[in-house]
């Protein structure tokens, strides 16, 4: 039996019509939840399928996304906000070294208490608007797709914004000091707290139209570029290469999602990092650019970079090494022998 895969979220993938005393045979139950589970830009989840063990393998996706790439998120934000007159990294590869170095190593994870908890909302919110905007359109075209993933990536910027910001903040704090003298916050919600003391709503939702402005064609074109690969390659559950061409998909998407708005990328790390140390230089977004671009040339707005892209399949490759081992260990092979295979979840047509 074999079953066509468009994209991971494009497919009616949440089983609402299933039965709880539906058994599905075994080497189709494993393969839909492998190839159908996951879809994302470094860090974005599986689909909510079969209660507890699906909700912890979801979780536990997304949070080896995180543990694998927020060291290269954390090079990337102290390269792109990095004083050009006195610059304290030459590179990516040079940051990391020097972080290591001043820091330790715990000092590439940094902030990393704030993607952590905004993991399962994000999840939530995305798969779910990209879903129901997809069935709302009708049909399942490439227009649609990068229609319906741009709404997923709007709405999520709620709580993609506030979250980015502590993330930053924390990243930044205590910058090339082993042991930090003063720390300004805590933890990532203390951060979130004392700006929002401090600052109001509006300190925490700092970047906020940057971040929009960001995350809005970049998931369109994320799940477009997901699409277009899986058909493209054909990837078929029967097919032995499926896990590699998939893997490979969602890298190709992750880095075109993150070339298509990275410089607006730099300009949210800015205006976000903006005001630490008490120091305020920008006045929005097009002053921003403006100043970025009068000091540094049009090259500012590749910084960071290499990392970034670097980043990309890591992150995937971790993901489905992880839905692996929970796929091997946490299914019962008793509760799926002998039984008839159940309804196929329909998949768009290949292109």
């Amino acid at each position: 039996m074999k079953v066509s895969l468009g994209p991971a979220s494009s497919g009616e993938i949440r089983a609402h019509g299933y039965s709880r005393d539906i058994c599905l045979n075994r080497r189709l139950a494993r393969q839909r939840e492998l190839l159908h589970g996951y879809s994302g830009r470094g860090v974005r989840g599986l689909a909510q399928v079969y209660g507890v063990k699906a909700k912890v393998e979801r979780e536990t996706l997304g949070a080896a996304g995180v543990l694998v790439g927020h060291p290269f998120d954390t090079v990337k934000v102290r390269l792109q906000v990095q004083n050009v007159e006195k610059p304290l990294y030459r590179g990516t590869f040079h940051c990391f070294q020097s972080i290591i170095k001043q820091e330790s190593a715990f000092g590439l994870y940094k902030g990393i208490g704030s993607p952590m908890m905004g993991l399962t909302f994000i999840n939530a919110l995305v798969f779910g608007v990209q879903g129901n905007t997809l069935r709302a359109l009708g049909k399942d075209t490439p227009l649609n797709q990068f229609l319906a993933g741009s709404a997923a990536g709007a709405i999520q910027c709620i709580i993609c914004c506030p979250m980015e910001l502590a993330k930053t903040r924390m990243q930044l704090q205590g910058t090339g000091e082993y042991k930090q003298k003063i720390k300004n916050y805590k933890n990532s919600l203390d951060c979130l707290i004392k700006i929002y003391q401090k600052e109001g709503l509006r300190g925490i939702n700092r970047g906020m139209v940057s971040t929009f402005i960001r995350e809005t064609p970049s998931f369109g074109f994320y799940f477009l570029t997901y699409d277009c690969m899986t058909r493209y390659l054909g990837c078929e559950a029967e097919d032995s290469y499926v896990i590699p061409k998939l893997l490979f998909s969602g890298g190709v998407s992750g880095i075109v999602s993150w070339l298509s708005t990275y410089p607006m990328d730099v300009i949210k790390s800015r205006l976000q990092a903006d005001g630490v140390g008490g120091v305020t230089q920008y006045n929005g977004i097009l002053d921003c650019v403006q100043k970025s671009y009068h000091e540094e040339g049009w090259r500012v707005f590749t910084r960071g970079l290499t990392s970034t892209l670097l980043r990309a399949f890591p992150v995937n490759a971790a993901t489905f090494a992880t839905v692996t081992v929970f796929l091997m260990y946490m299914r019962p092979d008793d509760n799926l022998c002998g039984c008839e295979p159940g309804p196929v979840i329909q998949q768009p047509s290949s292109l």
